[in-house]
């Protein structure tokens, strides 16, 4: 079995969009499946599941719902304001190649790991305020992360995409998925083309915590 700081693996753990055909043995995938089954949820009661989709024809019409939506969605991200930073663009340029490249070959995924949930099985306590609920999605994200840290240390390339879910009718009849159940993320999971997963670049804490109340800077 696969050993990584857990640490080192949050600190690593990219968005990988360039992935190799190559099958996944079944004793890894297992193991990345089972890891998201450990991710806490709302009364544990771990309201996903997972489509594996590996089906060749299911996978190709899945990268061709992608594809679409992918071109569609970043035409705005295309369009490069004269005063951008050279580092900003080269940055954005890179995403956006590499994103064309996940676009062009989502179907040839080895696996695409369709996370699904029940919200009938979910406390989402958030439901009557007056901005879009979040809450429910804490029973899911969880083992969404789980699954994407585990492919981490086993090798894997993989990133979190939710494109789909804006064809859900499609998908879910693709699928089979029955009612109550709804399409929350895809993640494609393969070997790396490349050096796939490696440093980060985020936000400091002393920008996104603070201590005790809004804008007080968090003592560390």
């Amino acid at each position: 079995m696969a050993q990584m700081d857990v640490y080192e693996a949050m600190r690593t753990l990219r968005a990988v969009r360039r992935l190799k055909p190559d099958p996944i043995p079944r004793d890894v995938l297992s193991r990345v499946f089972e890891a998201a089954t450990f991710a806490p949820t709302g009364g544990n009661a771990q309201p996903w599941r997972i489509v594996a989709v590996s089906e060749s024809a299911s996978k190709q019409r899945l990268g061709e719902l992608y594809a679409d939506l992918w071109r569609n969605y970043t035409k705005r991200f295309r369009l490069f304001p004269a005063d951008m930073p050279a580092d900003v663009r080269e940055r954005t340029e890179r995403t956006l190649k590499a994103g064309d490249y996940l676009a062009d070959h989502f179907g040839a995924t080895p696996v695409i790991a369709m996370f699904c949930f029940n919200p009938k099985n979910m406390a989402i306590t958030d439901s009557e305020q007056p901005r879009p609920s979040v809450v429910g999605g804490g029973s899911v994200y969880t083992a969404v992360e789980n699954l994407l840290l585990a492919c981490r240390a086993e090798g894997l390339g993989c990133v979190l995409t939710t494109l789909l879910c804006e064809r859900e009718p499609e998908v879910r009849k693709l699928l089979a998925i029955p009612d109550p159940w709804y399409t929350a993320a895809a993640i494609p999971i393969g070997y790396p083309v490349g050096r796939g997963h490696g440093s980060l670049i985020r936000r400091p804490v002393a920008q996104l915590v603070y201590q005790d109340s809004w804008g007080k800077p968090f003592q560390s």
